[in-house]
């Protein structure tokens, strides 16, 4: 008998089944050993199980012990494969044996009731044996086990659990075991029983049916949506009027965003105030930022769900695979974990070059694709760019032609397809001493916050939950017919600025996206030209 446990592995944000056989062999000397590509932590995993199963009062089996991680040509990684060791070591050696069934024998000479115990890995057939009630047990054959073993056999979190279970789904299995701490974030995927455990006894006792542990209930991701409080309400910036209805446009369309100006002038907070008006997620965007998250094994253990917009400020000393994604094991980068939310980079010249032009990939496509000689992972990486800078190193600019060329020499650190892929371009200017003298009496959160829900909305109704700002060219040809005011005035203004084929379309993007503010049903020659002026600093390349 050759029990077999099934576990999985982690690609990325994605769960694959690994199988998990053991071979006990009683007339060999006492050996463990572990094949199928293991690193060192699965490795060391032998001497975790050993001594959990031993201070648990189950001692490892005598003779040689043959632990095969299957398929065998994938590596496997990290401590979640001590559970279903330890789990298929205990039924090979007899001490988990779950089916327990009433059977009706016949075989020619009346019926008659016994009840027998039968291997979960041993087979009966049906001609002979008809079973009259389910196992009193659960059977490791119809779920997906994982947990790290600490050594006095209590079990910890591992990550990427929620994962898991979406394969336990697809794989139509009944159950499966985890940490309870992991149990929260286990339960957000419906039609799979999870089991929640905190020690290599309550696996036994819950495979044995000695133990009657109820599966954790089931989570409501729709309630547990919440809006973003951000920290800072836009009403108490004073002056930037113009700053914030660029805001309100790249809160509704999810238009990426530069703020330029000197220092001092607000652009942190106006960052850090965006949030406030952004709307919340759906239970199916949570559930996607949930699965990233989950894949870093930063999620709350209580909560086990993303359940607000994401926020990532990351330094501006990150490297390339911090905000990208890498790695000798790729794992997701900064833009990642801002999928559905903002990735707020504060002093955009900054940050190397290198680590900006990485980017650039990941802002058309949506995704973040890292290959490696061992094979190819992707991330998600749908997120809204919020970037601040300084004219110049100083602060601020010099008057004349001096200020010029050194503004000219700070902002060439910025490649243009870069700022191509950027769609509005805003100027926060210094604040006169009569704005910040008086009372804030600016526009407040909760009014930017109805406009770009009402904006939403109105894009919503059209074309589902795709943002203005990733309508394609076709798309765009099919809502946007333009009248010859309106298409006069953004053929000069491609023609006199020199924009790309790229920037086009952001103007169209940016402008569908004012007149959804504005509630009209078609762009018009105004929403054009405020579209154009986000375009600050377009070049010609």
């Amino acid at each position: 008998m050759v029990p077999k446990i099934r576990s999985f592995l982690l690609q990325g944000i994605d769960a694959h089944v690994v199988e998990i056989e053991i071979d006990l062999d009683e007339t060999q000397l006492q050996k463990e050993v572990v094949v199928g590509l293991p690193d060192a932590a699965v490795r060391e995993s032998i001497e975790r199980v050993r001594s959990a199963m031993g201070n648990s009062g189950y001692p490892m089996p005598c003779g040689r012990t043959l632990i095969n991680l299957a398929p065998a040509d994938v590596r496997k990684e990290g401590p979640m494969y001590d559970l279903p060791i330890a789990v298929g070591v205990l039924v090979a050696n007899g001490v988990i044996h779950p089916v327990r069934q009433q059977v009706a024998i016949g075989a020619g000479t009346g019926s008659r009731s016994s009840s027998v115990q039968s291997s979960p890995f041993s087979e009966l057939r049906e001609s002979e044996i008809t079973f009259e009630d389910e196992s009193i047990g659960l059977d490791p054959r119809r779920a997906l086990i994982a947990g790290e073993l600490a050594l006095d056999g209590r079990i910890r979190p591992i990550r990427g659990v929620i994962a898991m279970v979406s394969l336990a789904k697809s794989m139509g299995l009944d159950a499966v075991i985890v940490p309870s701490e992991n149990a929260a974030e286990a339960s957000v995927v419906e039609g799979v029983r999870v089991f929640g455990v905190s020690s290599l006894t309550q696996v036994v006792g819950l495979m044995n049916g000695s133990l009657d542990l109820e599966p954790h209930p089931q989570t409501d991701v729709a309630s547990l949506l919440q809006e973003i409080n951000a920290p800072i309400d836009f009403a108490e910036i004073k002056g930037q009027e113009s700053v914030k209805r660029a805001m309100v446009i790249a809160a509704a369309g999810q238009h990426n965003i530069v703020m330029l100006g000197p220092a001092g002038t607000g652009k942190t907070m106006m960052a850090k105030a965006l949030p406030g008006i952004m709307p919340p997620l759906t239970p199916t965007q949570s559930v996607e930022v949930t699965r990233v998250y989950s894949s870093r094994g930063l999620l709350d253990s209580e909560r086990g769900l993303i359940s607000s917009r994401p926020v990532r400020t990351p330094h501006h000393t990150a490297s390339a695979p911090a905000i990208v994604g890498g790695g000798a094991v790729p794992q997701a980068g900064e833009i990642s974990l801002a999928h559905h939310g903002i990735l707020f980079l504060d002093e955009l010249p900054e940050f190397s070059r290198n680590v900006l032009e990485t980017m650039r990939q990941p802002m058309e496509d949506h995704v973040v694709t890292i290959a490696r000689s061992h094979g190819t992972v992707q991330f998600p990486a749908s997120f809204m760019l919020v970037a601040a800078m300084n004219p110049t190193p100083k602060g601020d600019v010099a008057p004349g032609e001096v200020g010029q060329r050194e503004m000219d020499r700070y902002l060439s650190k910025l490649s243009g397809p870069l700022l191509d892929r950027i769609d509005l371009h805003v100027e926060a200017p210094a604040v006169p001493w009569g704005e910040l003298s008086k009372k804030a009496t600016g526009t407040d959160t909760k009014t930017m916050r109805e406009m770009v829900l009402r904006a939403r909305e109105r894009s919503l109704n059209r074309q589902g939950e795709i943002p203005n700002s990733r309508l394609n060219g076709k798309a765009l040809d099919v809502i946007m017919v333009l009248d010859e005011s309106a298409r006069m005035l953004l053929e000069q203004a491609m023609t006199q600025l020199g924009l790309s084929a790229r920037a086009y379309d952001k103007i169209r993007r940016i402008a569908l996206t004012i007149a959804d503010i504005s509630g009209c049903e078609s762009v018009k020659a105004e929403h054009i030209g405020e579209a154009v002026q986000y375009r600050l600093l377009d070049r010609k390349l």
